[in-house]
């Protein structure tokens, strides 16, 4: 029996990762055939189809009425894309960050987090919530089309090169359109496989969904992001590692739990526990983004390293808080009396210490001026 689970969950995530590479490889031809500027394939077709998996699986686990599977997959998938995804780029190689879309996502990011945490507040998410999150993705794919307009040359030319591929000839189109059915098809199959076997394997663990959820569901839907960052960071396209992180976090939000909440006949419900721990965890993690984007642009190798280690963190207390284990008291008191403040403490350092350099290069050029 645990081996049917187990068989069941490798191959839906491998069905998922699959799926969403046709998708991806498909769309991004087709779209860079009729036109569509590399930077729009990679901010927004890229994006939308390696959060693909999250949506095929928060679909298939609201209409079964798993609704913490649901919830746990997009909120667990931020935090894991923020934490791990860009904790294993800049570890691979700092991130310095060009891209002027980036510095607006964050923030943006940051404020759809809010909004979602407000709606979740009564513990739904109902259809009209979900029209208006989708109604604020078509805002914002729009603002991204004017925006990048105004995109550096060198970033356009890194997007260009990873992305510029079209196709020609109706075979190409065949071809193309052949990867994103057979990718779709590939993404309801692997969802039913691996929700149906994260379901199976919690009750036999004694484990709630919500934690599979947070855990090995939202792991293995990033691993799209997770393979187009990696790869990024690899090759030097530091703006393509980045942005899908964030890119792939908003659509989360503005998209999957958008369409999941909008087809839902009656919504999704969301756990105490969620409104109560995990969405402000998820929140915590994205207003830690921002001092970084907003000093030097850079992504360090230790803040890395500290990203990849609140990950752990994280995912061991909600290890420790599902099975009441002992440690648990001492645990949360080092971190929260210790690793949470001496982590504030210096993102504020970083702050200041940017603020205090970008002060006194102005005040050198007033000087000379």
């Amino acid at each position: 029996m645990t081996l049917e689970i187990a068989l069941s969950l490798i191959a839906g995530l491998v069905l998922l990762v699959v799926g969403a590479e046709g998708l991806v490889r498909g769309a991004s031809r087709m779209a860079a055939a009729l036109g569509i500027s590399p930077l729009i394939i990679g901010l927004t077709v890229v994006a939308f189809g390696t959060s693909s998996p999250e949506l095929a699986i928060s679909l298939q686990s609201a209409f079964q009425g798993q609704a913490d599977i649901a919830i746990g997959n997009v909120v667990g998938s931020n935090i894991f894309n923020i934490l791990v995804i860009l904790g294993l780029s800049a570890l691979i190689t700092p991130l310095i960050v060009d891209q002027q879309l980036i510095r607006l996502d964050a923030p943006l990011l940051l404020g759809v987090s809010l909004l979602f945490w407000w709606m979740a507040a009564d513990g739904l998410v109902g259809r009209w919530e979900g029209g208006l999150l989708f109604a604020g993705l078509l805002v914002y794919i729009v603002f991204l089309v004017r925006k990048s307009r105004r995109e550096t040359k060198a970033v356009q030319d890194e997007y260009a090169e990873e992305y510029s591929a079209g196709i020609e000839g109706w075979q190409g189109w065949a071809i193309n359109l052949g990867l994103v059915a057979l990718g779709l098809i590939l993404l309801v199959f692997g969802s039913r496989l691996l929700v149906n076997g994260a379901v199976s394997l919690a009750r036999i663990f004694g484990l709630s969904e919500l934690i599979i959820g947070l855990t090995i569901i939202a792991a293995g839907t990033s691993l799209p992001e997770v393979a187009t960052s990696v790869l990024a960071a690899l090759r030097q396209e530091k703006d393509i590692a980045v942005g899908n992180a964030i890119g792939s976090s908003l659509f989360n939000i503005m998209a999957v739990l958008a369409l999941t909440g909008l087809i839902t006949p009656s919504g999704i419900s969301v756990a105490p526990a969620v409104i109560r721990f995990d969405i402000p965890v998820m929140v915590a993690v994205t207003i830690a983004t921002l001092p970084i984007f907003f000093t030097g642009n850079l992504i360090a190798r230790w803040e890395g390293a500290v990203f990849l280690a609140y990950y752990i963190a994280y995912t061991l207390y909600l290890v420790l808080a599902a099975t009441q284990h002992d440690a648990l008291p001492n645990f949360s008191a080092v971190m929260l009396e210790f690793v949470v403040p001496l982590t504030a403490l210096t993102l504020g350092i970083l702050v200041v210490r940017e603020w205090r350099l970008r002060h006194k290069t102005k005040g050198q050029v007033t000087g000379e001026a």
